[in-house]
């Protein structure tokens, strides 16, 4: 995960058909995913927003 993804932790997946998952966009607040994903339902659709933070490696 680089450094522009560590800065939107919260991602909208569009859940497809055969099983598989697309991340659509990637947002800094849970607010605004959440804002976004209810535009993008009205279209039609199963999206759900997750919270997609890596946790960091621990140097020693």
């Amino acid at each position: 995960m680089d450094y522009r993804d560590q800065l939107r932790p919260w991602a909208i997946f569009q859940r497809l058909p055969d099983g598989h998952n697309t991340c659509v966009c990637r947002l800094r607040t849970r607010t605004d995913a959440d804002a976004y994903v209810s535009l993008l339902r009205q279209g039609g659709g199963s999206f759900e927003v997750t919270f997609d933070k890596q946790p960091q490696e621990i140097q020693g």
